[in-house]
């Protein structure tokens, strides 16, 4: 398959380089040509423009930056709306903002060219060694089309929905991860400090109900289902333990704005009566000032698991 790749940067020119060996046809375009030199030795052809680059190709990747970057490609003068021809496709790799694709979705769609976003996750090692996981938003019937050309770049590609989706996914993944890690930054200061080494409260966390599940595993037992009776873990007795470590902390002068904003919901949570539940309970007290209700009916949790 004829296929044009921009952006040849840190992820891009690992992506890129899986096409050329999965068999395509690859043109590529980066603002220094001497990125593509790899690319080029492997059997690549070199465009001059987004432009030429999308006039001879039924299909462009673009892994970029940022929307910034994304749009000049786009829009910019020899940009990919003034070369992609009718019937032609555009996956957009970059973590994006969903109102810029869905704009330009609806701007390439007047020309009868289909866009779709699909960032990635798994970072440059990922990239390298096709450990990737690519969300996809987009037509359906066009993701299942190029689903062989998107497993040349990724071993994880999973359709979202509509325009936009994808995107939105990415963001709320990589939000999720850095929260986290603030988080995190905070209890080890705390363990530290209250005289645990580092690596030996490293070992002893990762064994731990938190430590031995993915991060977003535990969502489909309670919160998805909008489920919290019988509780595992009820809430009285989360909210013991945060104001145990809350309390330590406060005795070493540890800051927790993490952990106090945590005690402040599970307080919240417990002042509505809800002790005896499952300590999941609490989420919902952001549902309600999100004004979104989140419920999964348990039988399309379970097809999850086939």
């Amino acid at each position: 398959m004829k296929i044009g790749f921009i952006g040849l940067g840190t992820m891009g020119r690992h992506m890129a380089m899986h096409l050329i060996e999965a068999g395509h046809e690859l043109t590529v375009h980066d603002l220094r040509r001497e990125a593509a030199e790899p690319h080029l030795a492997a059997g690549a052809r070199w465009a001059d423009s987004p432009a030429e680059l999308a006039g001879d190709v039924e299909l462009v990747f673009t892994s970029l930056p940022g929307p910034a970057e994304v749009e000049t490609v786009a829009l910019g003068e020899k940009g990919l709306l003034a070369g992609m021809r009718p019937g032609s496709v555009w996956f957009d790799l970059t973590t994006n903002s969903p109102a810029l694709i869905r704009r330009l979705h609806a701007l390439f769609a007047e020309r009868g060219v289909h866009v779709l976003d699909a960032p990635v996750s798994g970072g440059p090692r990922g990239a390298q060694t096709r450990r990737l996981a690519l969300w996809v938003g987009g037509d359906e019937k066009l993701f299942e089309r190029y689903k062989p050309v998107l497993d040349a770049i990724g071993d994880q590609p999973y359709y979202v929905g509509p325009i936009g989706t994808g995107s939105v996914a990415k963001l709320v993944h990589n939000c999720a991860g850095y929260a986290i890690q603030c988080a995190l930054a905070e209890v080890f200061t705390l363990g530290v400090k209250a005289g645990v080494d580092p690596l030996a409260l490293f070992k002893a966390v990762r064994n731990g109900a938190v430590g031995r599940r993915r991060t977003f595993d535990g969502l489909v037992e309670q919160f998805l289902p909008g489920k919290f009776e019988p509780p595992a873990f009820t809430l009285r007795l989360a909210h013991k333990d945060v104001s145990l470590a809350t309390g330590l902390a406060r005795e070493l002068h540890v800051p927790m704005r993490m952990a106090d904003l945590a005690l402040e919901e599970l307080t919240e949570a417990l002042n509505r009566g809800w002790g005896e539940r499952d300590s999941r309970v609490a989420m919902l007290l952001q549902e309600e000032r999100a004004g979104v209700e989140i419920r999964v009916p348990e039988e399309r949790l379970r097809e999850r698991e086939r």
